[in-house]
């Protein structure tokens, strides 16, 4: 008996001991990742500005580009109907990380080496009620932007999209492709040479033979009264 309680108390104890280190290194472990995640805390880029920038650069549009497109549109284009410049495009938060994502997802899968930048263009909505891939024009006449992936090809970043054939395609032969025999366009009475493919970006990707990584339909209009005015 005496011999059985001595076999149970060195087991006990063991036990005992064993799981106390096991609860030390757990302790440990979770210590360590705090430390890690402290240690590993992301830094402001460089393009970061301040708000006094930012007003002092926004006033500016305001002064040398939004009265400028305002006095267009209603003496030239729309007399009859008020105009007020579009001060900004947004997106949602979450779109934007689904936009990054897919758009890593499907360069890996082409074949990308890098998505070297994110290429802003400037664009300028329809004075119509629908695009042509049949969603509506929320802001005819306001200027807008797009956005679309940059890899590198030769020292230059490139705007790309994934050709039929499954590998990153430039939009520059896109274009030169597409462009070949137009001529002239005409727009508001007006005509001009093909420019940056419209009907790339509304039109939708089975009918282009390739996958479009060009982001739009943002949100746009007048100033935030709360944000800068």
């Amino acid at each position: 008996m005496k011999k059985s309680t001595t076999l149970f108390t060195k087991a006990f104890s063991f036990l005992l001991i064993t799981g106390l280190i096991g609860c030390g290194e757990k302790r440990s472990d979770k210590q360590e990742k705090e430390h890690k995640e402290t240690q590993t805390q992301v830094k402001p880029p460089a393009n970061i500005i301040s708000l006094e920038m930012a007003d002092s650069i926004y006033m500016n549009y305001s002064k040398h580009r939004a009265a400028i497109i305002e006095d267009y549109e209603i003496k030239q284009r729309s007399p009859q109907e008020k105009f007020e410049a579009s001060r900004f495009v947004d997106f949602d938060y979450e779109t934007i990380k689904q936009y990054i994502d897919y758009v890593d997802q499907e360069a890996k899968k082409a074949g990308v080496p890098k998505v070297t930048k994110l290429r802003l263009y400037f664009a300028n909505y329809p004075d119509k009620k629908d695009f042509d891939d049949g969603k509506k024009v929320v802001h005819p006449r306001q200027n807008s932007i797009f956005m679309i992936p940059t890899l590198e090809k030769n020292g230059a970043n490139y705007s790309f999209y994934i050709g039929a054939n499954g590998k990153p395609e430039l939009v520059l032969d896109w274009k030169a492709e597409n462009s070949k025999g137009m001529g002239l366009l005409e727009y508001d009475g007006k005509k001009a040479y093909a420019g940056f493919g419209p009907d790339f970006f509304s039109t939708p990707n089975s009918q282009i033979g390739g996958t479009s990584l060009t982001l739009n339909h943002g949100g746009s209009g007048p100033p935030p009264r709360t944000d800068f005015k």
